[in-house]
């Protein structure tokens, strides 16, 4: 890329970097290794951790942990409360962040942030997951039908109560409909939730 050596916070930006990134996403940009440890060196880029960066002027935003941690853990899935917390669904606020990662994947290490591991495989892998970026951040998370079902399938680690919340604001809210929520039973089925939907008043 033309011009790299006089790279700004603004030209970041407008190639596409986000408030966190990996080196790997400068490499398709034509910005070399030794760019980023010149802006680095310059203060325009803060090294966070092994991998991580971010740019030195971002402004910490509503979702600022989430970026750090989906840009630390590139093929996770936010998930459950996080995933609420995102739609705006129910009244969990989540002290840690709740991540999806692949059954066999080894446990990703995100120093200075809480993070709940979850393991997903096949179908729990790829169905009803959406794309997203949190703070320019490229990211993935299951879509609100997705993430009530799995609240009743992982109801042990969230709790009955949080589980019936996910279901009663979401259905109130028309952040998701009955039909939905059936299409994702039909994948992944949850006997809790099936009883929870047929309990309801028509």
């Amino acid at each position: 890329m033309a011009g790299v050596s006089k790279l700004d916070l603004k030209r970041l930006r407008r190639v596409g970097i986000g408030a966190f990134f990996r080196p790997s996403q400068l490499e398709p940009l034509g910005i070399p290794y030794d760019e980023l440890r010149r802006l680095v060196r310059l203060g325009t880029v803060e090294r966070l951790g092994r991998g991580l960066y971010r740019l030195a002027d971002a402004e910490p935003g509503e979702h600022y942990t989430l970026a750090a941690v989906c840009a630390r853990v590139p093929e996770s899935i936010v998930c459950l409360l996080s995933a609420l917390s995102v739609h705006e669904i129910g009244t969990q606020l989540p002290h840690e962040t709740w991540l999806a990662i692949p059954h066999k994947a080894d446990r990703p290490r995100v120093p200075g942030f809480k993070v709940r591991l979850i393991r997903f495989s096949g179908a729990a892998w790829s169905y009803g997951i959406q794309r997203t970026a949190f703070e320019g951040v490229p990211a993935q998370i299951t879509s609100p039908a997705r993430t009530i079902v799995d609240c009743f399938r992982f109801e042990r680690l969230i709790g009955r109560e949080a589980a019936l919340e996910a279901l009663h604001d979401g259905l109130r809210g028309r952040k998701v409909s009955t039909d939905a929520l059936m299409r994702v039973l039909d994948v992944l089925p949850s006997r809790r939730l099936r009883a929870a939907l047929e309990s309801m008043p028509p």
